[in-house]
């Protein structure tokens, strides 16, 4: 993959902004009443598929982790990193060598201390091409990080020693201005060499496999189980600022059953989907999130040959009217897409324009039949193609469902067009996705820090998110260019990103849905949840339960 060096800084990082849970968040103080039970009933909407940081690739565990490890920062609400397990850090050599002390205090739920080789160990197990993480990418700002990603250095040649057992040094390959911000994100967090080693391939695939030293552990799950348990860590340095004894989470995937679940108050919180937002709205416990998280369709150019050409993915894209998809099918406060990145990911620098606005290419979002049909009896002709039969797969959710069954309606108003659906497991889709076993799929994406190159870089040739196989050499040349050469320069990296998304748009590399609201019931007694709209949602470290 093309990651000569780091992402670059622009003004759009200032939205990365840490919110408490709307009129939940309270901030703790002497006076406040606390519930006798410390116990927090949460539900989610698929499966966790890991406890592995190098293999995380979704939401669900990646909230998991930064729930149950630890890095050298955690982000706080205002979304500053603030010390962890770093208690100082020295920045040197015109801001490309970071040296950290590290506190001394800290253990893993094995009884072992957390030190800096944990660091070590963990980055180079990151990079390293025989672990296979697809997220190997974003330690490429850190010295020789992409040529051991690729097999050409040593794992000793990464850029980070241990120069101390409560010390770490970390050499980068040019200066990174939010480098503090992506060490809080759970991929740069350390791990216990004693416990992946005892466990190997399975580690991280169960609790009993899995290793703590963040304010909880995961227990009581099986690898496959739909609930689990975030207990208390009693080995946490900071564990007297956690309150809850533990978060019992369980899988629903129909928000129906999350919901029946909430009234009779067997949890503390549920999503919301269509009527329920509209019967909700001046409930008191109701929550309203519009996270940079986005649904789109890919198509799988390399399992369908039509999917190559350029009419026939704009005329599937112009079949489907977003609007009515998510006004009148998912009904949850979900936005229609205006590109492949959303809103909230960040400003113009001079002008301060939206990013979302600036690069919007309407004909690549906007619905119209008659032209989807020219189109495709264009695409038709080019490729001697008389039919297209294929089939979308999606995730076993209420919203994937719902916005599958609109949009197979949709593309089968096109002459040709027949779409089955195959719904699977949201973990097994994952797996799918990643190996390229599909034609047509829902996939999503949340960034991790607000800049649109967390979002471009997904489609840049080697990604190993790009599975749908398009390529582009102009938009691989513009991303290029934004991340090696304009640095220093934010107006120009704006523009080459601006552009970079108009290529893609206009090439309809992919088909942009709706970015997906998270609105929720939470109960008003269920204080400080530290919510992040840009990266991993969910900090419960300093949660409590009022009385």
């Amino acid at each position: 993959m093309t990651r000569k060096s780091t992402y670059l800084l622009v003004s759009a990082l200032s939205l990365l902004t840490l919110a408490g849970c709307g009129t939940q968040s309270t901030k703790s103080t002497g006076s406040t009443r606390y519930a006798a039970k410390q116990e927090l009933n949460w539900t989610e909407s698929s499966e966790l598929a890991t406890a592995d940081l190098a293999k995380a690739t979704d939401t669900l565990s990646f909230t998991v982790l930064q729930n149950t490890q630890e890095g050298l920062y955690r982000l706080n609400k205002s979304g500053t990193p603030k010390n962890a397990m770093a208690t100082s850090t020295k920045v040197t050599n015109g801001g490309k060598t970071y040296t950290f002390k590290l506190r001394k205090n800290a253990k893993w739920s094995n009884g072992q201390p957390v030190t800096a080789k944990d660091f070590v160990y963990s980055w180079q197990r990151t990079v390293n091409p025989k672990t296979a993480s697809q997220d190997a990418f974003y330690l490429f700002q850190v010295k020789n990080a992409e040529a051991v990603n690729a097999g050409k250095k040593p794992l000793s040649a990464l850029g980070i020693r241990a120069t101390g057992k409560y010390q770490l040094t970390v050499n980068l390959t040019k200066p990174v201005s939010y480098f503090k911000k992506l060490l809080a994100w759970p991929l740069f967090y350390p791990l216990n060499q004693k416990a992946v080693n005892q466990y190997g391939k399975q580690y991280g695939t169960s609790s009993a496999t899995t290793v703590s030293n963040g304010p909880f552990k995961l227990t009581k799950w099986n690898g496959t189980s739909k609930s689990w348990v975030l207990s208390k860590n009693q080995t946490y340095w900071d564990k007297s600022a956690v309150h809850l004894t533990k978060i019992n989470e369980q899988v629903t995937e129909s928000t129906t059953t999350s919901y029946n679940l909430f009234n009779a108050k067997k949890t503390d919180e549920t999503l919301l989907s269509g009527q329920q937002v509209k019967n909700n709205l001046n409930n008191p416990n109701f929550v309203k999130r519009l996270p940079t998280g986005t649904q789109r369709l890919d198509l799988n150019e390399k399992k369908v040959k039509a999917f190559k050409n350029k009419s026939i993915r704009q005329a599937l894209s112009a079949a489907i009217n977003r609007q009515q998809l998510v006004k009148n099918v998912l009904q949850d406060g979900s936005v229609a897409s205006s590109g492949f990145v959303p809103a909230g990911m960040g400003n113009n620098p001079k002008t301060g324009e939206n990013f979302s606005k600036e690069a919007t290419v309407k004909s690549a979002v906007s619905y119209d039949l008659k032209r989807a049909k020219r189109l495709l009896a264009k695409g038709y002709q080019q490729t001697g193609t008389k039919k297209l039969a294929v089939t979308l797969s999606i995730s076993d959710t209420d919203a994937a469902k719902q916005a599958a069954e609109y949009v197979q309606s949709a593309l089968e108003k096109l002459p040709g067009v027949t779409i089955s659906i195959k719904t699977v497991p949201y973990v097994q889709l994952i797996t799918q996705q990643h190996a390229g076993n599909y034609e047509l799929t829902f996939s999503g994406w949340q960034s991790v820090f607000a800049d649109p190159i967390n979002f471009l870089d997904v489609y840049e040739k080697g990604s190993s998110y790009n599975t749908s196989g398009w390529p582009n050499s102009t938009f691989d040349k513009l991303l290029t260019q934004s991340e090696n050469q304009y640095g220093n320069q934010p107006a120009k990296r704006w523009a080459n990103l601006v552009k970079a998304e108009q290529v893609l748009m206009n090439d309809q590399g992919t088909i942009p849905l709706y970015q997906a609201a998270k609105s929720q019931l939470v109960r008003k007694n269920v204080k400080n949840i530290v919510y992040n709209p840009a990266g991993v949602p969910y900090d419960f470290k300093t949660t409590y339960i009022a009385k």
